[in-house]
């Protein structure tokens, strides 16, 4: 019986220390490729995340690839 209680509580400890962690959770997410007269190609992606704190983060990412001659 005690030994039930004890495993109880341990499950419940870590299952509620997961539940305030948590994770990021993604808003939005767009990428945008263009490829211009000489070959290059140019690639935007925009990502908005939550973090479990509330905050926003915005990130943007932009490549350029151009072809080899």
């Amino acid at each position: 019986m005690k030994r039930n209680l004890v495993m109880l509580a341990a499950t419940s400890v870590l299952a509620f220390s997961a539940l305030l962690v948590g994770c990021d959770r993604t808003i939005s997410k767009t990428e945008k490729n263009s490829v211009s007269s000489d070959g290059t190609v140019k690639s935007k992606e925009e990502t908005v995340t939550e973090k479990s704190d509330g905050t926003v983060v915005k990130k943007e990412e932009t490549k350029k690839t151009t072809p080899t001659p």
